[in-house]
């Protein structure tokens, strides 16, 4: 059969994550990838990156390790979190570390992996250029409008698959953050209930945030940036002589689980065989080769489906 067309909708770091997995399992498939955006205009942009597991942790690319503190006001119910054995070195914070906060009562202390993300973006799409992925600033309206262009196509939307599928399950968290220079600060520290977080990159030091539930506004707010910057310094009061203040706003695609499911689209006798990788929510840098390499496989049985239909000469899907 002549080899199959697969088209992976969605460029942020699930989309190109898995463009990658598909390119690196089927290298005879006809690969394209079709974004409206492509970095630095992604979601995944303004992702702080940092790897606290929601699931199995991601490949370690761009990823320096940094030691971390996460402090409490009291000690939390689950004072053993379900990643404790992923991260390194995970322990209860010492009194003397503790006296650095003293609106906290306890702390956990962790070595995890930080992802500079717009550099990891581009280095994810210079590998799919390399394999010779078709790369496409395109719109997509409907999935369904690809059905005469490609046999497969991988729904990597993130928030957009609300629009693309109609999933009324799929909700948007507006994450508005600060990225600032302050070459000083060296270790992540997150406050217990996970809004308020001050995490170190290689270019910029990234200060949280917000988690909006069912908001759509991309616009910066001035009083959500203050407040952001007041609780940071709160942390680390050394963050009063930060520099060049940028202010960062995201969508992140929150959904009770991922979406990973293989399903046929049929009108008016026309098929379009559908993957699903979507519903990250914030842990896409967590998961996404993981989820990758389950939509890639799931990609595997569409083609599995595609050459039974062409021994048989009638749809088997």
């Amino acid at each position: 059969m002549a080899a199959p067309k697969v088209a992976v909708v969605g460029a942020g770091v699930v989309g190109l994550s898995t463009a990658l997995s598909v390119a690196g399992a089927f290298p005879a498939c006809s690969l394209a990838l079709l974004a409206e955006r492509f970095s630095p205009g992604t979601t995944s942009d303004v992702a702080a990156g940092m790897l606290i597991p929601h699931a199995v942790p991601g490949f370690a690319c761009f990823l320096p390790l940094s030691l971390s503190w996460q402090v409490f006001k009291s000690a939390p119910e689950e004072e053993l979190p379900f990643w404790s054995d992923v991260v390194l070195g995970f322990r209860t914070m010492s009194e003397a570390e503790l006296q650095k906060f003293p609106q906290h009562r306890y702390g956990q202390a962790f070595t995890t992996l930080k992802c500079d993300c717009p550099p990891y973006l581009l280095w994810m799409e210079k590998r799919l250029k390399a394999k010779g992925v078709q790369m496409c600033t395109r719109k997509v309206a409907s999935l369904w409008e690809l059905h005469s262009e490609y046999d497969i196509v991988v729904n990597c939307a993130g928030i957009g698959a609300r629009r693309l599928v109609g999933d009324q399950q799929l909700l948007p968290v507006r994450g508005q953050v600060l990225q600032v220079h302050a070459p000083w600060v060296k270790n992540f520290i997150r406050d217990g209930d996970g809004l308020t977080y001050i995490y170190p990159g290689i270019s910029s030091v990234t200060l949280g945030g917000t988690r909006e539930k069912e908001s759509w506004s991309l616009c910066p707010d001035p009083g959500t940036a203050k407040g952001i910057f007041g609780r940071c310094c709160s942390l680390e009061p050394s963050l009063q002589a930060a520099r060049d203040v940028k202010v960062k706003v995201g969508l992140r695609p929150s959904r009770g689980s991922v979406r990973l499911q293989r399903e046929v689209w049929s009108q008016a006798g026309a098929k379009l065989l559908v993957v699903h990788n979507y519903g990250h929510g914030s842990g896409g840098f967590s998961m996404h080769w993981g989820t990758a390499k389950e939509a890639a496989r799931l990609v595997g049985e569409c083609i599995a489906l595609l050459e039974g239909q062409l021994s048989r000469g009638t749809p088997s899907y």
